[in-house]
């Protein structure tokens, strides 16, 4: 039987919702199966919004209240932990950010800027004083927050999923930043793919027309989910999950992969562009022969 010391109220918001739901179902005497009986959703879907991974639908919530007697409780809240989860971040952005946390692969192509997962905190508030340079310093705060969150992904307490980048050479040559915090941004990426938490490739400037030229892309497939492609502009996101487009996106994912440089001549280009910085030299541009 549950208990109310379980229930941590310093815990986050979608923490504490899940923690009360699963307090309310033990109480019940109810097994995760017994509660769903009636809804669409399935065991593991109930399962992560009790342990504060997925969010709540306004439907099952009030499935949840129905079966549990909880006068609305789940229904009136279930709004709450939506916007908890996303603070921070754009709201066409909610769908992605719930998948990480779920995916097993994470397949990400950024042409013009280090993806959100791998950013520094400098980073991120350059790029969002760029976008942003008149809002009040607690909503860059809260911006900047909420990304840095989402790197978590790859502590070592969490389960990692298999996340693999392709980089265009720009972005190691594109100094945002001042040189001692660009090479801090490089040093990071670096130091990931030495811990074996990511892969990234690097697309050379000398590789020409290539596949996913008009825009960057993230592919996300799961243990039991259809897989979902997503991309977006300055200030929308689309998420594609019909099965035939994201193959073909796939596909031309995969033949990007096939035309940038390997993984450990990768990492040394990345490396070498670092230190490049920390010296005060502008990284030169590559050549697939200088790797050679």
């Amino acid at each position: 039987m549950a208990t109310r010391k379980e229930i941590d109220g310093s815990e986050g918001v979608p923490q504490f919702y899940g923690s009360e739901l699963r307090f309310k179902r033990e109480q019940a005497g109810l097994t995760l199966e017994k509660l769903l009986d009636g809804s669409y959703y399935g065991i593991t879907y109930l399962s992560e919004i009790e342990r504060g991974y997925r969010r709540m639908p306004s439907d099952l919530a009030q499935h949840v209240d129905r079966v549990l007697a909880t006068d609305g409780f789940f229904a009136r809240h279930c709004e709450d932990v939506r916007k908890a989860r996303r603070k921070g971040h754009a709201e066409y952005f909610e769908r992605v950010l719930d998948a990480e946390k779920r995916a097993e692969v994470i397949e990400q192509w950024s042409p013009t800027g280090v993806p959100g997962l791998l950013q520094t905190e400098s980073y991120t508030r350059a790029l969002n004083h760029a976008e942003w340079p008149t809002e009040l310093p607690e909503e860059t705060d809260a911006k900047v927050n909420a990304r840095l969150e989402r790197a978590q992904l790859f502590d070592a307490s969490h389960r990692t999923p298999q996340y693999w980048t392709v980089l265009h050479e720009s972005l190691l040559r594109l100094s945002i930043l001042p040189p001692e915090l660009m090479a801090e941004q490089l040093d990071h990426i670096a130091t990931l793919i030495r811990r074996g938490r990511i892969f990234t490739q690097i697309l050379p400037w000398s590789a020409g027309a290539h596949p996913l030229m008009l825009g960057n892309a993230m592919i996300l497939d799961f243990t039991d989910e259809p897989p979902l492609f997503y991309t977006e502009s300055q200030h929308h996101g689309h998420t594609v999950d019909d099965p035939g487009l994201v193959k073909q996106y796939r596909r031309s994912y995969d033949r990007l992969r096939a035309a940038a440089l390997p993984p450990g001549a990768s990492l040394t280009v990345i490396e070498e562009a670092a230190e490049d910085y920390r010296n005060g030299v502008q990284p030169i541009r590559i050549e697939r022969r200088d790797l050679a």
